[in-house]
């Protein structure tokens, strides 16, 4: 029952990956994993079911290992200040490590951003998570004005989902680079701690007023 389970998982993840959430139907998931219409209905009441499982069986555990870094940093930090690149590098760093492991996963992602369906899954499985760094950043920057916290949070996750998909593209006739997670995470955190400290723009400010 376990490797029915898994094959349903890991056929799913790779089809809604290759054509899509919308474009791929469970006739076609039992089709390519070899098992019956009544396998997939017992461990999945529905397609979105599916979906759920697919992407918390990856998001659970990088989630997890977000929060534990956090925790150890705002622990070693005490009653001081925590720094911004701290908070960056706790949920930087095990989302590339991840991608390491299931590049798979990272198309996955890729795909239902493309469809619009972020927004469904970041309220189901991250939000919880997110609300926990805003909290993190808020202590690491008190200066900083919420509208212009959430701004910056918004343009690092976009910037994040961006880098996940590669390295810069090479020039002419250069070797493509290779996607180094630790030096990726080095480099984000190094150019989005300087965004989130950077001042507040006349034109952000005014709008806050």
């Amino acid at each position: 029952m376990i490797e029915t389970k898994q094959k349903i998982l890991n056929t799913a993840e790779r089809l809604f990956g290759d054509q899509g959430y919308a474009a791929t139907s469970l006739r076609h998931i039992i089709a390519e994993a070899g098992v019956n219409l009544a396998a997939i209905h017992y461990h999945y009441g529905s397609k979105e079911e599916l979906l759920d499982e697919v992407v918390m069986r990856k998001a659970g555990p990088v989630n997890a290992e977000r929060l534990a870094l956090l925790d150890r940093y705002e622990a070693e930090a005490g009653s001081g200040p925590l720094a911004a690149e701290k908070v960056l590098e706790a949920f930087l760093a095990p989302v590339f490590s991840g991608a390491d492991r299931s590049p798979q996963f990272v198309r996955l992602m890729g795909r239902m951003y493309g469809e619009g369906l972020m927004t469904m899954i970041v309220g189901r499985h991250f939000q919880p998570v997110v609300n926990r760094f805003i909290d993190a950043f808020r202590r690491a920057l008190p200066d900083l004005p919420d509208e212009e916290l959430l701004w910056r949070i918004h343009f690092m996750i976009g910037t994040m989902a961006h880098a996940l998909f590669g390295p810069p593209n090479p020039r002419p006739g250069a070797e493509p680079a290779s996607l180094d997670a630790q030096g990726v995470v080095q480099r984000l955190v190094t150019f989005l701690g300087a965004g989130f400290r950077a001042p507040v723009s006349r034109a952000a400010g005014s709008e806050e007023k």
